[in-house]
C-alpha cells in the first residue's frame, strides 16, 4: 500500500481540528470541515481512525469520512470510463 500522507497527529478540542500532516501543523474548524462533525458529541468526535495509507480519517459511528487531500485543497482529475470500441 502506498503513502499518501504522513498523518502524525490528530486532535480535536474546542471545535478544531488539529493535524500534524506531511511536517506541517494545521488547523481547521469543524464547522468548515463537516456540519456533522460540527454538530457531533465530543465521544463520537473522538472516536477516529487515520487510514494507513494517509489517505483520510473515518468516524464510525459518525459514518464520515474525510480525505486528506480534501483538507489540503489537492484536486485530482478525473478519470472518464473507457469507452469500448
Amino acid at each position: 500500500m502506498s503513502e499518501h500522507h504522513r498523518v502524525e497527529a490528530v486532535r480535536i478540542e474546542g471545535g478544531v481540528l488539529h493535524l500534524t500532516v506531511d511536517g506541517q501543523d494545521l488547523e481547521y474548524p469543524l464547522k468548515d470541515v463537516s456540519t456533522l462533525l460540527a454538530a457531533a458529541k465530543d465521544e463520537d468526535l473522538q472516536a477516529f481512525e487515520v487510514s494507513p495509507s494517509g489517505y483520510g480519517i473515518h468516524w464510525s459511528s459518525l459514518d464520515e469520512d474525510i480525505s486528506i487531500d480534501g483538507l489540503l485543497g489537492i484536486l485530482h482529475d478525473r478519470v472518464s470510463p473507457r469507452k469500448s470500441a
